[in-house]
């Protein structure tokens, strides 16, 4: 395939994106588009996707995919390779969430969290490994969020399914660096994407979490774009460039709420290190030497 527009010397790269018909994933699908590059847009129907293909018909293509299907996840590694010969970056963006407290949400709803958050990034991931490693090149993408770093109250299945998508990406990175691949995780705060009408709560309301799932329901009734400061445009341009221009870094945050937030993780987990240093020391065997890993 040749590049629509840009410039015929740049370097042409595929791009595998899931969650691509909406939001984060449609904007820096689009944005990768109008530099040149190509695109697989992914989402599990093709509505929200096919005008944007239309408008790039050589450098784009549009598929559905479950992401928690196996089958599908096959099905579109195996098009996107057949159309445009690899993958070399793979944006994992699909992701889904509920809220509630921990006892409030049903079983079915933070599974299904895992299904599309974790194991779906992980199933793409294993695919398009083979192929990267084979040309030691290729660049892995997890959008985590601000929670996969600092949880909150009604939140916990959605930010301990990005947790794990970071303890993933913190292992694969050390994995693939020393083979010519390079994964690293998007930290993004508040995007303004209209999230806010597709999110809901799972369960009934328990009366004892009022002040903390409680205010979460009255929160999300109160909801407005303007309380969402992050611009999905820039933070997909912010996107492309750390992928085309590499700074080095494994942690990308992009909206100054998620750097505020983490920030204030962070402070916490340090003061709670330094206030157990003694406890720390004294667990160990008496006389044992340095640890081996």
């Amino acid at each position: 395939m040749t590049r629509e527009n840009g410039p015929s010397h740049a370097p042409l790269r595929t791009w595998l994106i899931t969650g691509a018909s909406s939001g984060l994933g449609h904007a820096l699908a689009e944005c990768v588009l109008r530099h040149g590059d190509q695109v697989v847009l992914t989402a599990p129907t093709l509505s929200g996707m096919e005008a944007l293909a239309a408008r790039y018909p050589r450098s784009a293509l549009a598929l559905e995919l479950d992401v928690t299907d196996p089958l599908q996840r096959i099905d579109a590694v195996d098009r996107a390779l057949a159309h445009f010969g690899a993958i070399d970056v793979l944006v994992n963006n699909a992701a889904i969430d509920f809220l509630g407290a921990v006892e409030e949400q049903r079983e079915d709803d933070y599974r299904a969290q895992f299904e599309v958050n974790f194991f779906g990034a992980v199933g793409m991931i294993r695919l398009v490994l083979p192929g990267m490693r084979k040309r030691r090149s290729g660049t892995i993408v997890n959008v985590s969020s601000m929670d996969g770093l600092a949880s909150l109250p009604a939140n916990g299945y959605y930010s301990s399914s990005k947790f794990a998508l970071e303890g993933l990406t913190e292992a694969l990175w050390q994995e693939i660096e020393p083979l010519g691949l390079r994964a690293f995780l998007a930290e993004p705060g508040s995007v303004r994407t209209g999230i806010e009408h597709r999110t809901t709560f799972s369960g009934h309301p328990i009366d004892d979490y009022a002040a903390s799932s409680g205010a979460f329901r009255e929160l999300l009734a109160k909801l407005t774009p303007e309380m969402f400061p992050g611009d999905p445009v820039r933070v997909a341009a912010a996107l492309r460039e750390e992928v085309l221009t590499p700074s080095g870094r494994h942690w990308i945050v992009m909206g100054s709420d998620a750097q505020r937030r983490i920030q204030t993780k962070l402070s916490m987990l340090l003061a709670e290190l330094e206030a157990g240093r003694a406890m720390a020391g004294r667990t160990d065997y008496p006389g044992s030497g340095p640890a081996v890993l």
